[in-house]
C-alpha cells in the first residue's frame, strides 16, 4: 500500500491550502438562533498531531488540509471562506458589492462566512448569487446571504435544469439516501482520532437551516456571458458530470477559473455510497478536456467548490489533465474488462490506475475510490446482475445467512471460523462470514461485538474517508442499535419549488400497494397558481398504483375535483384537510387515497436484519 502513495515530502498542497490566508473564524463554531451548535471545526484540532494507528496516514494528511478554516484571498478581488461547512463559499468583489458563489449547506454557516468576509473586506452588499450545481451543499445556505426581503433585484444564476434536480434529488429515494448519508458522513460518530476525522471532500456537513432562493438567470449554453455587478463571467455548461446540472466558469478580468465540483483534490464519486443515479465518467472526462481547451491561456488560478485552489496556468492544465485521465481510465478499463467477461467485483479487485496517477495526491480515493467507482461504471452499463445464474434468484440476506451458518456447522463454529480469519489478517472475509452470523441471529451479542471489532479495524485502516465512516458507523450501530441524525431538507422553500407532478410522484412512492390492490378512484387537481397555468392533473389509483397525467379535456369525469393553490395542495397532501379548497364530487375519496400513504422510519437497521 505505502509504496503506491505519493511522497509526503511534497508540501505543495500544504503551501496552497495556506496561501492567501487572511483570518480564521474564532472560535470556529457556528450556532443556530436557539444556541444549538450546527458546525464545529475546532473539534478537529487533534489533526494537528502526528497520525495515530487508528487512521490511514494519507487520509490523516487530507483531513488536516481540509480542516484549515478561515478567509483566504485567491487572487485580486476573489476570496474564499473554507472550513465552515463541507463546501467552500467564494466571494467575488464587484462594482457595488460582492457576488457569492455556493452559499454552503446551512443559512447559519453561510451567514457566518459572509460576516467573516465583511469583517475584513467591508460591509459590501450581496449583489449576485451563483450556484455551481444542483447539490444541496452548494445552495442550502442561500438565506444566510440573501435573507427574506433582500433578494429583490439580485440576480441568482444557475445551470440549466438546476431547480428540477436540486429539489427532486432527495424526494424519490430520500429516506434511504438520508439514512445511508448518515453512514457516509459519520454523523453519529465522535469527532476524534478513532472516530470521524473528515469525509475527504471536507470535514463534514453542517446541521443548520436548509434553504433555497430560486434562480432568476439560467445558463443554457457554453459560451454564454453574463455581467453581474460589473463582473464579467464566461460559462461552460457541464451537465451529467459530478451533478446532472453543473457548470464551470471563468472570470476573464481576474484570470480566475471556477471548476465547480468537477475537479477537486480527491478522486470523486461516480456513484456515492449514500446512493444516487450513476454518473457518466466518460462525459465527465470529456468536459474536463473541453475545459482545458476552452479556457486555455485565460487564467492564472483555478478554484473549486471544495478544497484549496491551484495556482499557475501550467499547473492547472496538468491538474485538469490528470483529473480527466482518472475518469476516462476508470470508464474505459472497466468497459474493457467487462467485455472480457469480468464481473464488477472482479474488475474492482483488478483495476489499478497508472503509476503517475497513483502518485498524484489529488487523484487519491479519499471520497470516491477506484474500487467502488469501477463497480459503478459496471452498474451503469450492465446493472446489478453479473450474468451468473447462481446470482439471479438468491435468497434475501437473512435466509441466505441462516444457510451459510448451517453449512459452517452452526453459529458457534461459524463464529470460531470467523475469528480464525481475523487472526490470519483476512478481515474482509471475516466481515463477510460474521455478517452472515449476525443476520442469522441478530441477538448473538458475541458475534455482533466481534463483527464490530472487525469493522473498527477496517475503518481505521481505510484511506477512503467515506469507507472509514461506513465501517465505524456500522460498528457503532452493532453496539448501540440503529439511530441517526438526519438533516432536515424539508424546508418550505424547497417543497414549494417541487412541481405539481413531482409532488404527486413523491406521494405515489409512499402508497402501500398491496393494501390498495382493490381500490379504484380518480381525483382531478386544478392548481390555480399562474406558473401552473390551471393544468388539470388527473390522479388515478388502480391496482395499487397511483398514476397521474395532465389532462385538458378528460374523457371521463373524476370522482373528486379539487381547485386549489399549490400551497393548499401541500397542506392537503400533508393531511391538513380541505379548508378553503373548492371541491366537486365525493370528498371522501381524498381520505381513501391518503389512507394508503405510508410514513417510512428513517432509522431502519443497516447492519442487522
Amino acid at each position: 500500500m505505502s509504496d503506491t502513495l505519493p511522497s509526503f515530502d511534497d508540501t505543495t498542497d500544504v503551501e496552497d491550502a495556506d496561501r492567501g490566508f487572511v483570518a480564521p473564524l474564532d472560535p470556529g463554531v457556528v450556532a443556530a438562533a436557539d444556541g444549538r451548535v450546527v458546525w464545529d471545526n475546532d473539534a478537529y484540532g487533534f489533526l494537528n498531531a502526528e497520525c495515530p494507528d487508528t487512521a490511514h496516514p494519507s487520509l490523516w494528511r487530507q483531513s488536516g488540509l481540509c480542516a484549515r478554516q478561515g478567509l483566504y484571498e485567491v487572487t485580486d478581488g476573489v476570496y474564499q471562506v473554507r472550513g465552515l461547512d463541507l463546501s467552500n463559499m467564494t466571494l467575488v468583489e464587484g462594482d457595488r458589492g460582492v457576488v457569492v458563489i455556493d452559499p454552503l449547506i446551512s443559512a447559519e454557516t453561510a451567514a457566518a462566512a459572509l460576516a467573516l468576509y465583511r469583517a475584513h473586506r467591508g460591509d459590501r452588499p450581496v449583489t449576485g448569487l451563483i450556484y455551481t450545481h444542483s447539490h444541496g451543499d452548494h445552495f442550502g445556505g442561500a438565506r444566510g446571504v440573501l435573507p427574506h426581503g433582500t433578494e429583490q433585484g439580485v440576480p441568482v444564476l444557475a445551470p440549466a435544469g438546476f431547480l428540477e434536480h436540486a429539489v427532486s434529488e432527495n424526494v424519490y429515494a430520500g429516506g434511504a439516501m438520508g439514512r445511508r448519508a448518515g453512514y457516509m458522513y459519520g454523523v453519529m460518530l465522535p469527532t476524534s482520532p478513532d472516530g470521524q476525522i473528515g469525509v475527504g471532500l471536507g470535514q463534514g456537513t453542517s446541521t443548520g437551516t436548509f434553504t433555497l432562493v430560486p434562480p432568476t438567470v439560467e445558463v443554457t449554453r457554453t459560451g454564454q456571458e453574463e455581467t453581474v455587478d460589473g463582473v464579467r463571467i464566461l460559462f461552460q455548461l457541464t451537465p451529467g458530470t459530478e451533478a446532472p446540472a453543473e457548470m464551470n466558469f471563468l472570470f476573464p478580468d481576474r484570470r480566475a477559473l471556477c471548476l465547480a465540483e468537477n475537479a477537486t483534490h480527491t478522486l470523486h464519486n461516480v456513484l456515492t455510497l449514500r446512493g444516487a443515479l450513476v454518473r457518466d465518467s466518460r462525459i465527465w472526462a470529456r468536459y474536463l478536456d473541453e475545459a482545458v481547451e476552452y479556457f486555455y491561456g485565460r487564467y492564472d488560478v483555478a478554484f473549486a467548490s471544495h478544497h484549496w485552489p491551484t495556482w499557475g496556468h501550467d499547473d492547472v492544465v496538468r491538474f485538469l489533465h490528470e483529473q480527466r485521465d482518472v475518469y476516462a481510465y476508470l470508464h474505459d478499463q472497466t468497459l474493457r474488462m467487462l467485455n472480457e467477461g469480468l464481473t464488477g467485483v472482479e474488475i474492482a479487485e483488478r483495476i489499478r490506475l497508472a503509476p503517475a496517477l497513483e502518485k498524484a495526491w489529488h487523484a487519491r480515493g479519499y471520497y470516491g475510490s477506484v474500487s467502488h467507482n469501477s463497480k459503478a461504471v459496471y452498474q451503469r452499463y450492465l446493472g446489478w446482475f453479473d450474468g451468473n445464474p447462481a446470482h439471479l434468484w438468491e435468497h434475501p440476506p437473512v435466509e441466505l445467512a441462516r444457510r451459510y451458518v448451517e453449512v459452517a456447522g452452526g453459529p458457534a463454529q461459524a463464529l470460531a471460523k470467523a475469528r480464525s480469519y481475523v487472526e490470519a489478517g483476512d478481515l474482509r472475509f471475516a466481515a463477510t462470514l460474521l455478517n452472515h452470523v449476525v443476520f442469522a441471529d441478530p441477538e448473538d451479542t458475541e458475534a455482533r461485538e466481534t463483527l464490530a471489532d472487525v469493522y473498527t479495524r477496517l475503518g481505521h485502516g481505510a484511506e477512503n474517508a467515506t469507507w472509514r465512516n461506513f465501517y465505524l458507523t456500522g460498528a457503532k450501530e452493532l453496539r448501540e442499535g440503529p439511530r441517526s441524525e438526519i438533516v432536515d431538507l424539508a424546508n418550505p422553500e424547497m417543497i414549494m419549488n417541487l412541481t405539481v407532478p413531482m409532488l404527486i410522484d413523491s406521494l405515489a412512492i409512499r402508497i402501500d400497494g398491496p393494501r390498495a390492490w382493490d381500490e379504484d378512484l380518480t381525483i382531478d387537481l386544478l392548481v390555480t397558481d399562474p406558473a401552473d397555468e390551471r393544468h388539470r392533473h388527473r390522479l388515478t389509483l388502480h391496482n395499487g398504483a397511483l398514476t397521474h397525467r395532465v389532462s385538458t379535456a378528460p374523457r371521463t369525469p373524476a370522482g373528486l375535483v379539487l381547485t386549489l393553490t399549490k400551497r393548499q395542495l401541500l397542506d392537503v397532501l400533508a393531511g391538513g384537510g380541505l379548508d378553503g379548497v373548492e371541491t366537486e364530487g365525493d370528498a371522501g375519496l381524498l381520505d381513501r387515497l391518503l389512507s394508503y400513504v405510508t410514513t417510512p422510519d428513517p432509522n431502519f437497521p443497516v447492519v442487522t436484519p
